[in-house]
């Protein structure tokens, strides 16, 4: 089997990998059909995160063993691997499972590969209607909803998203089908071109008028883009962190006391409501993809996606 082999921050492509076994009678085995490269596996290059094994974690597949029930099916992936019995799983609070393993991230190999192996739990039928290149966004997409879970957004509310990268142009696409008002800063004028089917105003970072929006939502991984969004920020306001970063941020904490600013931190979202979303509305995500390289074209394909200005990169298994 092929696959993209993450160790020592250094990837390579193998093509001795072993298929997954089948742990359980729970698990299936997927034969990856696409799979996307996101910032997080481009980070993972620079040591985000220690992992060794293959890489990846946002995918659309057919699973080849399993349930009667999803064998043969077109199916998107969790990749949040629970174990099912700690406190936060008995709570209902899976993807915040205190021994999880996570594809392509922690303890489990992901899918930049010919197949991955997932417990049947983690894996939800593709609807006919999502095309294959639109379906692998669904990770991302699913995180990108999240914030509607969290945070009510309605017509009244004035939205700041920072960044429009490979997140925010989907956290933009889902803020729209709100009808907020929404504001978008970015610099580089393709990123900007391809939010113009959104009804947004779109800002560089000096056209913001301070201390004006009731939410500001980050994405771009660095501190200046933190310092962006909480100076948008009115008092009472909320600031949603879609962002991991590689350095700790300095924050003026009193700032937040004295104007009273809620920080919701926000992850992974369900599966099933992207899915959804996909098949009912065309949020033209496969306008989104730059490239798409076959999987033995791996390693081109992640120096592609660290290219400035690139989106989505995709990976096709031979």
């Amino acid at each position: 089997m092929q696959g993209i082999w993450l160790e020592d921050g250094v990837a390579s492509l193998r093509e001795d990998l072993d298929r997954p076994r089948l742990e359980s009678h729970d698990d299936c085995l997927v034969r990856v059909s696409l799979a996307g490269i996101c910032s997080t596996d481009t980070a993972m290059l620079d040591g985000l995160y220690p992992f060794t094994g293959i890489m990846g974690h946002e995918f659309t597949g057919v699973v080849e063993k399993g349930p009667a029930e999803l064998t043969g099916r077109r199916v998107a992936g969790e990749i949040n691997i629970a174990c099912g019995h700690c406190n936060s799983c008995r709570a209902g609070r899976r993807k915040h499972c205190e021994k999880r393993a996570v594809a392509g991230l922690r303890n489990h190999h992901g899918v930049f590969a010919d197949y991955v192996a997932l417990p049947a739990c983690n894996l939800h039928p593709v609807p006919d209607a999502v095309a294959d290149q639109t379906a692998v966004f669904t990770e991302p997409l699913a995180a990108a909803l999240d914030i509607l879970e969290q945070v009510p957004i309605s017509g009244q509310t004035s939205v700041l998203l920072v960044g429009a990268g490979r997140l925010g142009q989907l956290i933009a696409r889902v803020l729209a089908t709100t009808g907020c008002a929404l504001s978008v800063v970015v610099r580089s004028p393709a990123k900007a071109a391809r939010l113009e089917p959104l009804a947004a105003r779109l800002l560089s970072a000096g056209e913001i008028e301070p201390r004006s929006f009731d939410l500001a939502i980050e994405c771009t991984g660095n501190e200046a883009g933190l310092s962006i969004a909480l100076q948008a920020l009115r008092p009472g306001g909320t600031l949603v962190l879609k962002s991991t970063y590689a350095a700790r941020p300095a924050v003026d904490m009193s700032r937040l006391v004295v104007d009273e600013i809620r920080i919701i931190g926000s992850r992974c979202g369900r599966f099933d409501k992207a899915l959804a979303l996909m098949a009912a509305r065309d949020l033209q995500l496969q306008a989104l993809v730059d490239a798409v390289y076959p999987l033995a074209e791996g390693l081109e394909a992640l120096e592609k996606s660290r290219q400035p200005g690139v989106l989505k990169v995709l990976l096709k298994p031979d």
